[in-house]
């Protein structure tokens, strides 16, 4: 952490985050990667995983019957364990810990995250936190390690399917301590740098043009999905999907380090989508770029403890720059 001189480029910023964290081998290929790398990255915990099936009742979502969730809760006794293995070799990785909080209701379920107050989502994180803290009195384990963590490390998070309004989510988060969001999908298009809303840092993800595709594109895998087959299981596109993410993360990546230095926010899931179509190419970009001269993969609290190191006026200089790959030419 240096404070930048006059005229000087701050570091090219990388910021992966991964929502839910499920145990899965792409959870260690990306561990394993970032290891030989050198880069760091958010890991975005789902309350879900730290009740077992039997215990689900022990979860309320905000208007929602006790037990009733969108996703599957923890399984059992042994795959809770597992899961806070996996936490736990994630922070003594070196990587943030964050939220991606816990019934994942999303639009088309009864009473969705678009549609909460400020009091449900306090509620949410509320019951985020316990799940968190009390999850061997609440399944009864008395076996494996314990989480070797507690929320005092979470700043931040991601709502599920990107739902919230700022007005309604903001304050909740400042009520729980925390000091950024990355939920929105960009206001305009292009990469550009994060801004403070209240107490609050928001890094949207990204709208961008996207070369493969010749349009623009949220720049979220399941996003990608929709845009290329409408999120149907097609083991046939997933060359064409895996084309479509490194084309448009490539692109994103040259106009942002060729242009206004903004943080790249790759946001990214472990799932095995459409044949695991999106890990293999996101993880071929985190060992090529991370491993470049004057770029950082860091985590959103790394990029804050940076910016507020800076002389507000340098940093200004960067920070009011026009956003890049906003289309075809720029």
């Amino acid at each position: 952490m240096t404070r930048l001189s006059a005229g000087e480029k701050p570091p090219q910023f990388i910021l992966f985050s991964f929502d839910g964290v499920g145990v899965s081998e792409n959870w260690d290929l990306f561990l394993e990667t970032a290891e030989q790398s050198d880069a760091r990255f958010s890991a975005l915990m789902t309350g879900l995983y730290f009740l077992t099936d039997d215990n689900k009742h022990e979860y309320q979502g905000p208007r929602h019957a006790p037990g009733e969730s969108s996703l599957a809760f923890g399984g059992t006794r042994v795959e809770v364990i597992e899961q806070i293995e996996y936490l736990n070799r994630t922070w003594y990785g070196g990587h943030e810990m964050g939220t991606h909080y816990v019934g994942h209701f999303c639009a088309g379920t009864r009473y969705p995250g678009r549609d909460w107050s400020t009091e449900d989502w306090d509620h949410e994180l509320t019951q985020f936190f316990r799940l968190m803290t009390d999850w061997r009195e609440l399944n009864n384990i008395r076996t494996g390690p314990d989480l070797a963590f507690g929320p005092e490390v979470v700043k931040g998070g991601r709502t599920q399917c990107l739902e919230g309004g700022m007005g309604e989510l903001f304050p909740a988060l400042g009520r729980h301590n925390m000091t950024w969001d990355s939920s929105k999908a960009a206001q305009k298009a292009g990469v550009y740098w994060p801004t403070k809303v209240g107490s609050i840092w928001e890094f949207p993800v990204p709208y961008v043009w996207s070369p493969p595709l010749q349009a623009q594109q949220t720049a979220l895998d399941y996003n990608f999905w929709v845009s290329v087959n409408g999120g149907h299981d097609r083991r046939a596109d997933s060359a064409r999907i895996a084309k479509v993410v490194t084309g448009t993360y490539d692109y994103m990546f040259t106009r942002a380090f060729e242009g206004n230095r903004a943080p790249l926010v790759i946001a990214n899931h472990l799932n095995d989508w459409n044949g695991n179509a999106f890990n293999p190419p996101t993880v071929r970009f985190m060992a090529d770029k991370c491993a470049m001269a004057e770029v950082v993969c860091a985590t959103y609290q790394d990029v804050i403890a940076w910016m507020e190191l800076q002389d507000p006026a340098v940093l200004q200089q960067w920070t009011s720059r026009a956003p890049v790959a906003v289309d075809a030419t720029r």
